[in-house]
């Protein structure tokens, strides 16, 4: 499955449980969500990985394996994402989601060069076995 190729829909397909993981780093969640953030820590410690809720990118996030961007919270931080994980996280898979009816901020998620943009359900659906 290729996550790279924006589709015609409102967001990506949801990555796969069978796609092979980036390390085994941690998981930086970007969202001002604190209950569904209790969902991701525990998506990401049953996946064996442990969790950090932040603002941004933390600057010691070198073995971050995945970031996550909660757009409907922390859509701000969309510019200049990529640089900043290229900087700080270099290996790191970056995911966005938001509400399916935010289309200008998955839009927004996509032209900034984010590898993978869901929708909220897409996201909440593969959480599971994402990490």
């Amino acid at each position: 499955m290729n996550l790279n190729t924006p589709s015609d829909t409102p967001a990506n397909t949801p990555p796969s449980e069978s796609e092979p993981s980036p390390s085994t780093g941690e998981v930086v969640f970007l969202s001002g969500d604190l209950i569904f953030a209790s969902r991701v820590r525990a998506a990401a410690e049953n996946g064996g990985r442990p969790f950090r809720l932040s603002g941004n990118v933390p600057e010691d996030a070198g073995d971050a394996a995945f970031v996550v961007v909660d757009l409907s919270t922390r859509s701000k931080v969309v510019d200049g994402l990529m640089a900043l994980c290229q900087q700080h996280c270099p290996h790191a898979r970056v995911i966005a989601y938001a509400p399916h009816v935010q289309i200008a901020r998955i839009k927004a998620a996509r032209e900034a060069g984010i590898e993978t943009v869901l929708t909220r359900g897409q996201f909440d659906s593969a959480l599971a076995g994402l990490f």
